[in-house]
């Protein structure tokens, strides 16, 4: 590009230079075109004066058969120095006289028969008709170079060569004169904006050298200037204000996280105390009285038991819930084909999964933390069991797949399924869709594992239709 990446002043230089070349060529050449059309033509009028004077001159020599005052007569062409042959030809054709420096058996020209003048080659050469009254004596010949031309057209060449060189030299004038009113203000407009750049100082500010465009350009970049201290000075203080806060709140919010610790302690503690004391003296109670008990008290003391274990599974789960919400999530790479392995072995020790048929696709490793992630699929691979056990062929898949940028897992069984219209329950505490006695559970499972995955940045859904058995999926990054 001609002016791509050059500073302001080369270009203003570089475009002056430009117009005013095309300028003058332009002008030069129109000129050169219209002498030479001017020169050719006032030549060719000359000529044919010439020829008229000459010819009508030269009738008394043709009729009276006189060469010597014929060659007289031309030899008066002498005066124009650019004449460099003149014929006089009889009627015949033949050569009658003769001026300039051709051999003598020089021939009238077919083409003679045609009076006027014409360009050819590097010459001009006419005839003219000698006559006397309507009767032709002959014919007159006339050659002339074009030295008067490319004398004038050299001179004009000099001449434009020097005006292209004087306006050149203006033209640099003007630019120098013209840098001031419009290459300096650009120019500290620029270096202003570079030294905000470069220190962030927004104090500075460009200097306002008239009031053109320019003038105009630089008092609104003054202002703008103006308004981003402002508005600097303003976030520095609300910075300043929330960082205030920020502390301010982190103390309460440490000290919120302390009293929740203590709490959790309480109900893992002082919660626990009341329910061994229940568990134990229904123990007493079964080993010391059980010959005296009935059937029917047996089994109240078993209900007591039953429910004291759940009420101890209940707080445990509360607790683990409580704990996701506070810890701190160190990831790392999880295998999680072993990890799934793993879990599926860890309940196989724990529940009767022999009618359980296991379907495990080739799962992607992925970033998590490790422990949280295992519990998510402690969770739903125990659910997948514990919901499809009662069916002579269960059957629980596990697979992965690619959605919006994120790894999806599932684990679909063959159980008792759910109604898909309260399946935004699921991952809600204390929420279940059957009956407690059917199938046991505190109702926090699910709600752990979508706490899990939403503070790992992923996401949980489920499928599912009574009967036809559950799907349930998490993504992770």
């Amino acid at each position: 590009m001609l002016f791509k990446n050059l500073p302001i002043r080369k270009k203003i230089l570089r475009i002056v230079f430009l117009i005013n070349g095309i300028v003058l060529l332009v002008a030069c050449g129109t000129l050169f075109v219209y002498e030479n059309y001017v020169f050719r033509k006032s030549t060719v009028e000359r000529m044919s004066t010439i020829g008229k004077i000459v010819a009508a001159n030269s009738s008394a020599s043709l009729a009276f058969d006189n060469p010597q005052d014929a060659k007289e007569i031309l030899a008066a062409i002498r005066n124009d120095a650019h004449v460099v042959d003149a014929c006089l030809f009889d009627n015949k054709g033949s050569l009658f006289a003769r001026y300039g420096a051709a051999t003598n058996d020089i021939r009238l020209p077919d083409h003679a028969v045609e009076t006027g003048y014409r360009f050819r080659n590097s010459h001009l050469e006419g005839f003219e008709r000698v006559m006397e009254g309507n009767r032709q004596l002959g014919t007159l010949y006339l050659k002339s170079d074009l030295g008067a031309l490319y004398s004038r057209l050299n001179l004009y060449g000099v001449m434009v060569a020097i005006v292209l060189i004087l306006s050149f030299g203006v033209a640099y004038l003007l630019v120098r004169v013209l840098k001031v009113s419009i290459s300096t203000p650009i120019l500290s407009l620029a270096e202003t904006a570079k030294m905000i750049s470069d220190k962030q100082d927004y104090s500075v500010r460009a200097v306002k050298m008239g009031s053109d465009e320019l003038g105009s350009l630089t008092e609104a970049f003054n202002h703008m200037l103006d308004r981003i201290q402002q508005q600097n000075e303003r976030l520095k203080e609300f910075n300043q204000t929330l960082e205030q806060k920020v502390a301010d709140r982190t103390v309460k919010l440490e000290s919120v996280n302390k009293e929740l610790e203590s709490f959790s302690y309480s109900v893992s503690h002082d919660l626990r105390a009341p329910l061994r004391a229940v568990i134990g003296f229904a123990s007493i109670l079964e080993e010391d009285y059980g010959a005296s008990l009935d059937g029917e008290g047996q089994r109240i003391t078993g209900v007591i038991k039953k429910n004291t274990l759940k009420m101890g599974h209940l707080i445990d789960d509360l607790l683990t819930f409580s704990r996701v919400s506070r810890q701190d999530i160190a990831t790392s790479t999880i295998d999680m084909a072993s990890m799934v392995d793993e879990v599926r072995e860890s309940l196989a020790q724990e529940q009767d999964t022999s009618n359980v048929e296991w379907a495990i696709q080739s799962l992607p490793p992925v970033s998590g933390n490790a422990n949280m992630i295992k519990q998510v699929w402690v969770n739903l691979m125990s659910n997948a069991i514990k919901y499809s056990g009662k069916k002579e062929n269960a059957c629980v898949e596990i697979g992965s797949f690619r959605k919006d940028r994120q790894i999806a897992f599932f684990v679909r069984d063959n159980g008792v399924g759910f109604d898909r219209q309260y399946s935004n329950k699921l991952f809600k505490v204390f929420q279940r869709l059957h009956n407690e006695d059917e199938f046991e559970g505190t109702g926090i499972g699910l709600a752990l594992v979508e706490k899990i995955i939403s503070r790992h940045g992923g996401h949980v859904w489920a499928e599912g239709e009574p009967g036809e058995g559950a799907c349930f999926y998490f993504s992770l990054p």
